[in-house]
């Protein structure tokens, strides 16, 4: 029987999984609250594919605990899976059905079906009610998927890599309803490989590689990003580097004429920097402090292996 802490949602300690000789998740740990976006990021091959469909209890564990709901997915019956949502890559659905019939037919097996109504709100796709699926363009598709994964208004969502292949309009639609769904008090369980998307969802991230997790925080703060070097630049506009009130060697000239200053304390180096400026009438065009991206403290964890 399941029950709900009220607390963390989703529980691993010490996650293995082993297909024969291959290890491909290593002693995992993770703690997900109750309302929180938690992107799983990593190269292709990491594990969090076979992490995930642990969660949905899709596949069994090698050893370790797993709770979700305060179920093990893998003894858990329809009650645990009428809890949780699932929008995958990609969902066969029969394309004689329209937008609104899929939903009430996938709704009728769930004994908490949301109105279908406000699910077609929620993705957006008002215009397209009694519009067959086959009519429907690709990202019409891809957010019926996602009004199919949460009919039975589940308290846990997972999504795997919701926005592969759409253009940048169709994302920011897809990241809208994420969003709702947030608001709503859902629990979302993210995979994603572009960077730009778990920074605009994600409460906290975790990378993992070769099967363990490297890192975990918050899009802000993985991987000390918060503490990292920062970059201003700006363009030189012919004055020589060596007059800059700064220590020698934090400040280097390209070949395009842009000074670059590595700083660990950009605010103090930044307000010394303009306060020369301004006494000089010097004008610091192109000006900009940089930290590294998610995607550079990404790369740097996974050693550049790729894709997630």
């Amino acid at each position: 029987m399941c029950w709900n802490s009220g607390m963390s949602v989703i529980e691993v300690q010490d996650l293995v999984k082993h297909y024969g000789e291959i290890e491909a998740v290593a002693g995992v740990d993770l703690s997900i609250d109750a309302g929180e976006v938690f992107a799983l990021l990593g190269p292709n091959g990491a594990g969090k594919t076979t992490i995930v469909e642990i969660l949905e209890g899709h596949r069994t564990k090698t050893s370790g605990s797993v709770s979700v709901l305060g179920c093990d997915p893998a003894k858990a019956g329809r009650a645990y899976r009428e809890r949780i949502g699932i929008v995958l890559q990609a969902t066969a659905v029969e394309e004689q059905l329209t937008v609104e019939e899929a939903i009430d037919l996938y709704g009728s097996l769930y004994p908490k079906q949301r109105k279908t109504g406000e699910l077609i709100e929620l993705v957006g796709l008002e215009e397209k009610t009694h519009s067959r699926i086959k009519a429907l363009s690709g990202g019409q598709r891809r957010r019926l998927e996602f009004a199919l994964g949460i009919v039975g208004d589940p308290e846990v969502i997972f999504l795997d890599e919701p926005t592969t292949g759409f253009d940048p309009s169709a994302r920011r639609q897809a990241w809208s309803i994420v969003e709702n769904l947030t608001a709503l008090g859902k629990t979302v369980l993210l995979t994603t490989h572009y960077m730009d998307e778990a920074q605009r969802l994600a409460d906290r991230v975790a990378v993992i590689v070769k099967g363990k997790i490297v890192a975990e925080g918050t899009p802000e703060t993985l991987g000390g990003r918060e503490s990292a070097t920062a970059l201003i630049t700006f363009e030189a506009n012919g004055r020589s580097i060596e007059e800059l009130p700064l220590s020698a060697g934090v400040a280097t000239l390209s070949e395009n004429g842009r000074v670059t200053v590595r700083s660990m304390d950009p605010t103090r180096d930044l307000h010394q920097i303009t306060g020369w400026a301004i006494e000089r009438g010097v004008e610091l065009s192109g000006l900009t402090v940089t930290r590294p991206s998610l995607e550079d403290i990404y790369l740097e964890l996974t050693g550049g292996t790729g894709g997630v």
